[in-house]
């Protein structure tokens, strides 16, 4: 049974929604299932929506592969440690205030979304599997079949439909179906473009428009992708107004103009002279308003009669007097006691390991060790006895041990930071076990490698085989405690980087002591350590103050806890343990298994330390903890929370019970308050606060003060939230090795607020942030390390955290797997929050849950974030035991290797202290001009030579009178000789042999195509002597030719138009061309791209007849057109420029006497011959001055890179003439290459001046590297120069090195540097090189002879001084008459020909150039020793964007500059504007993984550089973006295509 018409296209208009995400999964299946539900035959009783729903649930429910489905999931029960119900609730209602805003989604391939979603399932499968590339989208889906939404894009990519991101081919019309398999190509150019032509009108013509690009994978399999990017494109006009992307930018400027929090004051200020960094607080802000806080000092530390001086004392009384008495207790994976190390064995085999350090490593019969040397430590988490053992045994040698993480592959995160500390503390020994080393990673060698960043290290295995057993008569030495180095603790910083925390035998003396009072710890007691033994409380508590109080600890490795959460719990129950050393994260996992365990009693413990209670978020998890277990003997005032810190140890800690202390206490903060240090308890808005607990009394024998957190250590205020200070004896003494960073922690005074230290003690910093609340308890806020300061306000990164949990976020992330922290841009700290997504979480669900997340942190912070980004499961880098690794995710983050499956950058919200637009200069007019001029400035203008007091005997008015006067005169001199791709001479061309074949073209245009004097004639010709031939027979017979690139014989659909729209715009009447072009024509294939029947007459010139003309035409007036010039500017407009007799003459003359050209002189010319300067120079010039021109079609480049430069070397070319895009092609082909062509006699040292025929600004950076790379050649520094030309003249600069009367050259081409800030106020300012925002300029060139420049203002017409940018005017004999057409833009070009200034010189007419500059006199002097006046292109006027209220202009160039330099992916950038939204397109070179990593990047560096928010973000696949002939980019037919919908993204993001 068939369905009818209409229901499937309802169904594929469903189709269409649900991958356009703009339909729930839930929504298709229902609306689907009711579609459907008439045609299913129904099961009695039941409704059919149901069975079809059911159906498809069904089929959905097969199991991932490697998925448990009876694995409990630990990970999707809520997060008690950041669980508060008044929290959740505030959430909700900030969430429940917003209204439901349709924001716009992000658009991404197809085969991006199946790579995100799939690489989480299959692992396995490779990154080329997981990716549907273009050129086999339909890809063997065999590994995918179980996800039933990746079956669902095979299915949409089955059927042939095109993977747009944002549309289809069907989505461009309504109505549209999908191209079926069983088109005879459906990937072929000609089907998927015939539905895409669009309509436009061009006064009385109609013709079709093609789209904007053809992709990769549209194109025929031989075509050559490179030569592709010469294509000119036209423009493309008519944008459908129904295109997805222009919806989701409406959608995303409708988002932008929602009533935003009134923004902070701009706080810095962009001047020309400097940044002003100027804060302006907010005069309603709260203040503290309380007293000065007074140092708090702890209880006296108590005397103990017998305490040992000092801790191997301690270890050396326990070992010989209690042998017997249990030290520590290992577990295994299955929670059962592997071995319990006695005070007598930890005695005796630290002696033996103390001994062998000592005594057995030695090189070269020197000591491999020295007492103070410092040793690693490198022992894995389930070892702890092994470790204990290796730390005490270095002790008792007086070596410094240094423990770490035992690194597992070469990449660990951090790994190489911990590297860095390794070298810095000298380290050339790490101690390990036998079972560890055997797991490290190895060389070929058999010996473990060299990590990153580390240094060369001996492993020594410290099993009990490896050891030697002491003689009798050798003891360790035991010591007082002393002030040297005990051991190194590391600490990673919030930026990343590992500092070694040294602890000396003091030190670590004292805060045993003090841990014992606090404690209340007795001989024997049983504890049970769940944190890692290596370092802070871990190390404290469970390795340094057992053995002083000859405690019993049994140790819980973290794999254990991983299998069993309820361990800690059973061995505490077990044990009857007294004290548990826990994390809140031990106690919330406990909470999700305790279900199953009913005898557990707690009742033995007085006190649960929980190690973390600093973090804020802790309440939740002992709250929860505590309702839990009470019922099974957990009392409330056991739970003891601690501060601590690895420089300054315990800061403070709950006391137990029976020590007589005051109460625990709580205190509700407003949040608000908190952002600005202040502590207020919250009383208007109730929901957004922050509850925190106590951390109990400050340590024995301690004092503590609060200090302010920036600049002077200012004592706070009562209400004031500062930095924790503590001065005792059992602190951190130093950063190993960072004497200045030292100083600021750990030797920090505070003082009063007049001044007065408050001790003559020093303090360390904690980095812990909090206050001292009522009974003199200790409360922490936040920590230094998560603290994020925005415009001026302290948010804390566990807060943020604990906001986005709050959203209820289950089913689409990870609730343990977030990381936020902030980076700095443009002047200020922006949020980011990163959170691990769920690999069955739909793209829909996981948007609506990241704008929800932005909504509440809005809401409840008041702050922004300024990017959201998820990431596939299983892809943030961990910390070693278990949470993630911040620094690193940060870095991966600003490297962009982070690989996002979904990001959401909210610049426009976060970004509000842009500097403010300078006001318009009032003084442009002309007052200020000669003001300017009073003041010593002049007038911004200069000329070249004069050419009418220049001898020139060959003044020829007409180039066809020259040519027949050459071939008479000179008839067998060679004018041009034209060069294949394989170097060797295709055509030659005398002068008389020119003329000849001009003479035949003529008779043909007269005899058969009975043409008229003044018809116009279209020739489509190769790049060869034929096109010159022509164009000369054009004029013989008084024709006017106009020059067309033939239509690529592989790629008509695209190329043939713009042939066709030349002939038409020009009114040809006829087309010269070669039999094998007019077949093409002609053929069937062109008749799919145009209209065939209207071409006007065609004819071939292959074989004509071998006649003499009667008599050549000779014009009646030299201002009569001679040709017409026809071109594609970068912003896509098509027009063609009426080129005079006397015109052509003047542009021969003058660039004949500018570069010294003679018949004896040989020029080689890579350029394109159709248009500007390319044609000027293969066409005209030879025949005008006689040289010989050799000619490299640039084409034959691309199956020869060498070819251009093996010819100049060749024949020894002194001036040669190329394109930017020669340029880059030798670059980049021939890079590598430059030994090869020297053993090939390549030799560049000819060349005196090879120079770049342009458009545009020069590209400094090309033409450098070019000259860099062929500097092995021979090719001088200062070859490379430029020319600059436009529509209005084609040749107004050319630099050529000539040879001045003393012998010296003329002068180089200069570069300057401008101030780019300046540069957006249309002034110039000059900076040094390398100063920051500098721009560096080359010259275009020095002005031809004949020519005269000014600059002039764009709004008022007026002269401008040198320091302004204007508006490059130029008149000169071989200006262009006038356009002949302008395609769509007829009016604003009216006076681009015959312009006057509005003031000054008001009498020259002048030619608008189009384009922004400036002049500068150079201290450089010209062949006539006049001072040599500088010519500096800025960029197009059409191109630039004016921006920031239209007060501000930038140029598309620096922009792209800046976004190209930020990723090393990015291959080429374009940007353009939409309805005042900057939108950045960049082409991806690597895997389509690292498209959304560019979203963070190129926003930020647009955002530092250029001060400006980027609206969307385009990623594209190489060759996407448009290239003209003279590799200048079309941003315009880009823009079009982007609105189109044409350009089939990797990626698109619409920044908030």
């Amino acid at each position: 049974m068939t369905l009818p018409a209409e229901v499937r296209e309802k169904l594929a208009e469903l189709e269409l929604e649900l991958s356009e995400g703009d339909i729930t999964q839930k929504g298709y299946e229902k609306k689907r299932g009711k579609l459907l539900a008439p045609y299913i035959p129904q099961i009695q009783g039941v409704d059919p929506s149901l069975q079809i729903e059911h159906r498809i649930q069904t089929s959905s429910q097969v199991a991932p592969p490697g998925s448990k489905q009876n694995k409990p999931r630990v990970a999707n029960s809520r997060d008690e440690r950041f669980r508060s119900d008044l929290h959740t609730e505030a959430v909700q209602a900030a969430l429940a205030k917003y209204t439901e805003r349709k924001m716009p989604m992000p658009s991404k391939r197809r085969s991006v979304l199946v790579q995100s979603s799939v690489e989480a399932y299959t692992s396995s499968a490779s990154e080329d599997e997981g990716s549907l590339r273009r050129q086999g989208r339909i890809a063997s889906s065999s590994p995918y079949q179980a996800h039933p939404s990746v079956e669902h894009w095979f299915n949409r990519v089955i059927q042939g439909s095109s993977t747009s991101s944002s549309a289809s081919s069907t989505s461009s019309h309504p109505g549209g179906r999908p191209h079926h398999a069983t088109n005879t190509t459906s990937a072929s150019a000609a089907t998927v473009l015939a539905d895409l032509m669009a309509q436009t009108q061009l006064g009385q013509y109609s013709l079709q428009l093609t789209p904007l690009h053809v992709f990769r994978s549209d194109l025929p399999s031989g075509f050559n992708h490179s030569v592709f990017r010469f294509i000119c494109l036209l423009k493309l006009r008519c944008v459908p107004v129904n295109s997805r992307v222009s919806s989701k930018i409406q959608q995303l400027l409708n988002t932008l103009k929602r009533p935003k929090r009134p923004p902070l004051r701009e706080f810095f200020v962009d001047d020309f002279e400097e940044l002003l960094d100027v804060q302006h607080p907010d005069p309603n802000q709260p203040k503290p308003e309380g007293g000065e806080m007074r140092p708090l000092n702890g209880e006296p530390l108590g005397v103990v009669t017998n305490w040992p001086p000092s801790l191997l004392a301690s270890l050396q009384r326990w070992g010989t007097t209690q042998p017997k008495s249990p030290c520590l207790t290992a577990l295994d994976n299955a929670g059962k006691p592997v071995y319990t190390l006695t005070y007598g064995k930890l005695w005796t085999r630290s002696q033996k390991l103390s001994y062998t350090l000592l005594n057995k490593l030695s090189t070269r019969n020197e000591p491999l060790l020295r007492p103070g040397d410092r040793v690693a430590l490198v022992f894995p988490n389930n070892d702890p006895v092994m470790f204990m053992v290796a730390f005490y045994g270095c002790l008792l040698a007086e070596l410094v041990p240094v423990p770490i993480e035992v690194p597992l592959t070469r990449k660990d995160a951090g790994s190489q930071q911990v590297g860095f500390l390794l070298g810095s503390c000298g380290v050339t020994l790490a101690l390990t076990t036998d079972a560890c080393q055997k797991g490290l990673p190895k060389a070929q060698t058999g010996e473990v490698v060299t990590f990153k960043g580390w240094p060369r290290l001996l492993w020594f295995v410290t099993d009990g085989k490896h050891v030697a057993k002491p003689p009798r008569d050798w003891h360790p030495p035991i010591r007082d405690a002393s002030n040297e180095i005990a051991y190194i603790e590391y600490k990673t910083s919030k930026e990343g980087s590992t500092m070694g925390i040294t602890v000396s035998h003091s030190a670590m003396l004292a805060h045993c002591h003090a841990l014992t009072q606090a404690c209340g710890y007795t001989e024997g007691e049983i504890i049970t350590n769940v944190l890692d033994f290596k370092r802070d409380a871990g190390l404290w508590h469970g390795v340094l103050t057992s053995v002083m109080n000859r405690m019993h600890v049994i140790s819980i490795p973290y794999s254990l806890m991983k299998v069993n959460p309820l361990s800690w719990i059973q061995k505490v129950h077990t044990y009857k343990a007294r004290v548990a050393v826990v994390k809140s994260r031990d106690m919330h996992w406990s909470l999700l298994a305790q279900r199953d365990q009913r005898d557990i009693s707690l009742s033995s413990l007085r006190m649960l330390i929980v190690a973390d209670g600093a973090n804020p978020w802790s309440i939740s998890s002992c709250d929860a903890f505590l309702n839990v277990f009470q019922a099974r003997g957990l009392r409330p005032e056991v739970i003891c929370p601690c501060a601590s810190s690895s420089e300054a140890m315990t800061v403070a800690i709950r006391r137990p019970p029976e020590m007589g202390v005051p109460p625990p206490g709580k205190a509700v903060l407003s949040m608000s308050g908190l952002s600005y240090g202040v502590i207020r308890v919250d009383t208007e808005e109730k929901l957004s606060v922050l509850t925190v607990q106590d951390v109990g009394q400050v340590m024995p024998g301690a004092l503590v003060c609060v200090i302010r957190v920036e600049g002077t250590p200012y004592l706070c205020r009562m209400d004031e939230v500062g930095e924790i200070c503590m001065s005792f004896s059992s602190t951190g003494i130093s950063y190993f090795g960072l004497p200045g960073m030292t100083k600021n922690v750990f030797e920090t005074i505070p003082v009063t607020s007049s001044g007065a230290p408050i001790s003559d003690r020093p303090f360390t910093r904690t980095s812990l942030l909090g206050f001292i609340g009522p009974d003199n308890l200790v409360f922490v806020v936040g920590k230094m390390d998560g603290l994020m300061v925005v415009s001026g306000r302290r948010h804390n990164a566990d807060d943020v955290v604990a906001t986005a949990l709050a959203v209820e976020p289950m089913k689409f992330v990870y609730r343990g797997r977030i990381a936020v922290f902030s980076v700095s841009v443009l002047h200020d700290e922006r949020i980011v929050v990163v959170a691990e997504q769920r690999p069955d979480a739909s793209e829909e669900d996981s948007f609506q849950w990241m704008s929800r997340v932005l909504q509440a942190i809005d809401s409840i912070h008041q702050v922004g974030v300024y990017c959201l980004a998820l990431v596939p499961a299983n892809t943030l880098p961990k910390a070693p035991l278990g949470g993630i690794h911040i620094s690193e995710t940060k870095q991966r983050f600003l490297e962009g290797a982070l690989h996002p499956c979904n990001v959401l950058m909210c610049p426009h919200t976060c970004v509000t202290n842009l500097p403010k637009p300078r006001q318009k200069q009032p003084g442009t007019g002309e007052s200020c001009v000669f003001g300017n001029l009073g003041a010593g400035k002049r007038i911004a203008q200069a000329c070249g030579r004069d050419v009418s007091q220049l001898e020139d005997n060959d003044q020829f008015l007409y180039m066809q009178d020259v040519l027949q006067w050459r071939a008479q005169a000179t008839p067998d001199h060679p004018l041009f000789l034209l060069l294949n791709a394989k170097g060797t001479v295709a055509n030659t061309a005398s002068c008389v042999q020119l003329h000849k074949r001009a003479e035949r073209v003529a008779i043909a245009l007269m005899e058969r195509g009975r043409l008229n004097a003044g018809d116009h004639v279209a020739l489509v010709y190769p790049p060869g002597i034929d096109l010159i031939a022509t164009f000369y027979g054009c004029l013989y017979a008084g024709c006017v030719p106009v020059t067309v690139r033939p239509p690529h014989p592989q790629n008509l659909t695209t190329t043939l138009p713009t042939v066709k729209m030349i002939v038409e715009v020009s009114k040809s009447v006829c087309i010269l061309t070669t039999q094998a072009i007019m077949k093409l024509l002609k053929s069937k294939e062109a008749a799919a791209a145009v209209d065939i029947k209207t071409w006007p007459l065609i004819l071939d010139t292959d074989d004509l007849p071998r006649k003499r003309i009667p008599q050549i035409y000779k014009p009646p007036t030299p201002e009569m057109l001679a040709y017409l010039d026809f071109s594609v500017s970068t912003t896509g407009i098509l027009a063609g420029v009426k080129m005079s007799h006397a015109a052509t003459s003047a542009l021969c003359r003058s660039i004949k006497l500018q570069c010294e050209l003679y018949p004896s002189r040989q020029i080689a010319i890579c350029l394109d011959p159709y248009c500007g300067l390319g044609f000027a120079l293969w066409c005209l010039c030879s025949v005008y001055s006689g040289h010989q021109s050799i000619l490299v079609p640039p084409l034959e480049l691309e199956t020869n890179p060498s070819l251009w430069l093996s010819a100049v070397s060749q024949y020894k070319v002194r001036v040669t003439f190329c394109s930017y895009s020669v340029m880059e092609m030798c670059t980049k082909g021939l890079g590598s290459q430059t030994e090869a062509l020297r053993l090939r006699n390549v030799n560049l040292s000819c060349v005196r001046t090879c120079m770049v025929v342009a458009e545009e600004r020069p590209r400094i950076t090309l033409t450098q590297s070019f000259s860099k790379i062929f500097k092995d050649l021979g090719l001088s520094s200062r070859a490379v120069s430029t020319t600059f030309g436009c529509r209005v003249n084609v040749a107004i600069c050319l630099q050529v090195k000539y040879i001045l009367k003393n012998g010296t050259h003329g002068p180089d081409p200069t570069t300057v540097y401008l101030d780019m800030r300046a540069l957006r106020h249309d002034r110039v300012r000059l900076v040094e090189r390398g100063s920051p925002h500098s721009l560096p300029l080359m010259e275009s060139g020095k002005i031809l002879p004949g020519v005269k420049v000014i600059i002039a203002n764009t709004e008022t017409k007026g002269p401008l001084g040198d320091s302004h940018l204007g508006e490059i005017w130029v008149s000169s004999p071989h200006n262009a008459t006038g356009y002949y057409t302008v395609y769509g833009e007829e009016a604003l070009h009216a006076d681009h020909f015959s312009t006057r200034l509005s003031f000054g010189d008001t009498q020259t007419v002048w030619a608008r150039t189009g384009y922004l500059g400036f002049l500068r006199r150079t201290e450089l002097t010209d062949a006539s020793g006049e001072r040599h006046d500088a010519l500096y292109v800025v960029g197009s006027l059409d191109e630039t964007l004016e921006l920031r209220g239209m007060r501000m202009r930038y140029h598309p160039i620096d922009i792209e500059t800046s976004v190209i330099r930020s990723h090393k992916s990015i291959a080429e950038c374009a940007v353009f504007t939409w309805t005042n939204l900057l939108v950045v397109v960049v082409e991806l070179e690597g895997s389509e993984q690292e498209a959304l990593d560019l979203v963070a990047l190129v926003t930020n560096v647009v955002l530092e550089e250029h001060y400006l928010i980027v609206g969307v973000v385009v990623v594209v696949d190489p060759g996407v973006i448009p290239i003209n002939s003279r590799g200048e980019k079309q941003r315009m037919h880009l823009r079009d295509g982007f609105l189109a919908d044409q350009l089939d993204p990797i990626y698109v993001a619409y920044n908030m």
